[in-house]
């Protein structure tokens, strides 16, 4: 199967996974990863081979930088600690927590190797869970904990990942000193990264006068944020959660009424169908 017709099929069972999922009153991400499961378990299904580079860099920065746009500043700033918290310390703790088994399991595989397993199963999914937590109608602060978790856990997770491969393809250890300054410069220089690529989108923005030139921008900003970030070196994640929580802050006074209502409904659209692709291939 050609690669546009196994695209145009992705597509249409996401459509269809989505309309059962609302007749069954079940969170989306749940059947759409059930759904994968089974056309995977078909004899003649075709197969899907995604380069894990390609994902990262396709699919991640639009669905962080929606996040982040749409996610109010004021109530960030209040729950910011509880999120530290669950973003750096959980994630940190169960890496942590998961290396020393794996250890006990394979000893032969080395701490760096351990803890890059570890950093791998640490975060969890953030979508899934927000989906969740709004059908279940659990306290808006609770969902607005979960929103902003989920846009710096994967950060934590990458780049705790990164310096435990590095350790382990170098010298075999990893030194906690150097590592912690290592881990603050990449989440610093992200945030740097992204927040001048979040102030010239804005000043852009403010130029135009033409709703759909002012929508493709924002589209391509949070691609201008994460491969500039992942191309120096820090944090491409926390680039596009940067860029889009000071595009978010500052669009209603920069964009007319037309752009915000054209771009409010072209990026859920992406959204929705980037998640429900996810989900589906890791069905």
């Amino acid at each position: 199967m050609e690669g546009l017709e196994l695209v145009l099929l992705l597509l249409a069972v996401v459509a269809a996974v989505t309309l059962l999922a609302e007749k069954l009153d079940v969170p989306y991400p749940i059947l759409m990863v059930v759904a994968g499961l089974g056309i995977a378990l078909v004899p003649a299904a075709p197969e899907v081979d995604l380069d894990p580079e390609t994902v990262l860099t396709v699919l991640l920065p639009p669905i962080l930088f929606s996040g982040a746009y749409f996610l109010s500043v004021r109530d960030l700033w209040r729950n910011i600690r509880p999120i530290t918290l669950l973003a750096v310390g959980l994630v940190i703790t169960t890496t942590l927590a998961v290396a020393p088994v794996a250890m006990t399991l394979v000893p032969s595989i080395g701490w760096p190797v351990a803890l890059a397993l570890g950093a791998i199963v640490s975060p969890p999914d953030a979508i899934a869970a927000t989906a969740i937590a709004r059908r279940l109608g659990l306290p808006r602060r609770l969902v607005i904990i979960f929103e902003g978790e989920s846009l710096v856990n994967d950060a934590t997770a990458l780049t705790t990942y990164r310096l435990a491969v590095a350790a382990a393809v170098g010298t075999g250890t990893l030194d906690p000193g150097p590592a912690a300054v290592t881990f603050v410069t990449v989440a610093v220089g992200g945030a740097v990264v992204g927040l001048v690529v979040g102030l010239l989108t804005t000043v852009l923005v403010n130029l135009l006068d033409d709703p759909p030139v002012e929508v493709l921008v924002s589209l391509l900003a949070p691609f201008a944020a994460y491969i500039p970030a992942e191309q120096l070196g820090v944090s491409g994640v926390i680039a596009t959660v940067a860029a889009g929580l000071l595009v978010g802050y500052r669009g209603p006074r920069i964009m007319g009424s037309d752009a915000r209502v054209l771009g409010t409904s072209v990026w859920r659209m992406l959204i929705f169908v980037v998640n429900g692709l996810a989900f589906l291939l890791i069905g």
